[in-house]
Parts: C-alpha cells; structure tokens; sequence
C-alpha cells in the first residue's frame, strides 16, 4: 500500500488534543500554548503526508517544538530527521531505545523503511522510569514499559477544553512481533525475558486513571470507527471512555498469556 493511500483527514479528538497520523500508524498534537508537542512522527516515507496533515488542522510544522517517540521501531520516527533538521524540534525517547539506537541499531528495523538514505537520529532526551517533564502548559508523567522494546513508554497527561480537563493514557507499543520465540534467540534473549517484562509492564500501568486512550496504531483504539461515529453523532464522543484503557490492557495480557501457550 502506498501511504498516501492511508491518508486520514486530521481532526480534533478533545480541547487541545489532535489526530494527525494515517489510518495505521497514529500521530498525535498537543497544543501547550508555547508549541505543538507532538507523539510519533509517521511512518518511513509519510513526512510529507504528515506535514500536510499538521496545515489541515490548522497548524504550522514548525511550531512542532517537541517530538516524543513511543518506542524505537522506524515505523513511529519517519519525519524526526526532517523536523530536526528543519525546525530544530528536540526529540525525546525512552533511555533504553536510545542505547539500543548506538549499540544494535538494526533493531530499530531501519533497514525495513525501503529508502536506503533513510537515517537514525541523535535523541536530546533519554527519559527514565518516573520522569515527569514540562512541555509548554502541559506536564506529563512518564514510565518505562518494556515488552515491544526494551524502551517503550507510557505516559499520562491532562488535556483541556474550555474549563473541562480529561486525562490521557499513552501505551507506546503493543506488537508481539518482536516477542517471536526466532526473533528473541537471535538477539539474545534465550530465556524470553522481553516476554516477561511486557507482563510487567502491563500491569504496572494498569490501574491508572485514563478518560482518553491515545493508541499509537489505530486499531489499539479504534480509532476509524470511533472517528465515524463522531461524524454521525455531532456531540458524542467515544474517544472519552475511562474503561478502555483497563479494557485493552486486559485484553493484551489475555493475547500475551494465549501467544506463549501456541
């Protein structure tokens, strides 16, 4: 599939929280009121698809101060490089990815973006299990939940409309692809440690408060049909739902426990 045919029209999902990605891989904005902070930046080959989705909804590209990447597969850091190097946009990272990106850069899967000038990128933050960082007017909590790499993060803030404020839960990877019994041997992880940490990891997070589940693909979320609903109902909005994150959570670690037991 070509990825202008993933093509999504921008929209917001809740007071100053937007949808930006493509019907796979989800791009989210933040408005702090001092920048954009945005979560992922697009797949390998979708930065132009992307920095035409920011002027739909009604932003500028270069007011994109800050990129916070959910974990360190290609898929999730395709426009990093153009926005560094354009916009001087700091780019921040879970501390384990950013020393997986210097010392086994191939599991990045680069390699799999299908551009050979395709790149890795220097991170100006690594951040740790219990950071609690200030982008503009929004502070964000953040953990380290292992499981899809080694550095995938999570992260919790409030989003605002108007006087209202919902809170966000962010989960940075839910793939079993790389929890494959071949895929773990060949990088060393012989006695499935990555398996166990996404347990742990799951649980970790599990009970905090979410109103809005921000999925980093769209299917963890729903998020096509839920955007359709929003069209057909004017006023609704499934996207606050304080269940789904424990529901999806769940879920996963009923999949984890089935995957093993194959």
């Amino acid at each position: 599939m070509n990825q202008e045919e993933r093509y999504v029209k921008p929209f917001q999902i809740y007071g100053n929280l937007y949808y930006v990605g493509d019907s796979w891989v989800c791009v989210h904005i933040v408005d702090t009121g001092e920048g954009l902070l945005m979560f992922d930046a697009g797949n390998c080959g979708a930065t132009a698809m992307l920095v035409q989705s920011i002027w739909e909804m009604g932003f500028n590209p270069a007011d994109v101060k800050w990129i916070i990447l959910s974990h360190g597969h290609a898929d999730h850091f395709g426009a990093v490089n153009f926005f560094k190097r354009m916009f001087d946009t700091k780019i921040y990272m879970g501390e384990p990815d950013v020393k997986m990106f210097h010392e086994n850069p191939e599991l990045a899967l680069i390699q799999e973006s299908g551009n050979c000038m395709d790149e890795l990128f220097d991170v100006d933050v690594a951040i740790k299990e219990g950071d609690v960082l200030t982008f503009g007017n929004t502070e964000i909590e953040f953990h380290l939940v292992p499981g899809h790499t080694k550095g995938c993060i999570a992260c919790f803030f409030d989003v605002t409309d108007r006087n209202e404020k919902k809170r966000v839960g962010y989960y940075g990877g839910f793939g079993f692809n790389t929890l494959q019994a071949d895929y773990l041997k060949e990088i060393g992880d012989a006695a499935f440690e990555a398996r166990k940490e996404y347990h742990q990891s799951l649980a970790s997070v599990r009970d905090q408060k979410v109103d809005i589940f921000m999925g980093n693909h769209t299917a963890n979320v729903d998020l096509l049909n839920k955007r359709r609903y929003m069209l057909e109902h004017p006023g609704e909005n499934p996207f606050i739902d304080s269940e789904a994150w424990k529901k999806y959570l769940d879920e996963k670690e009923k999949e984890l426990k089935e995957f093993e037991q194959a």
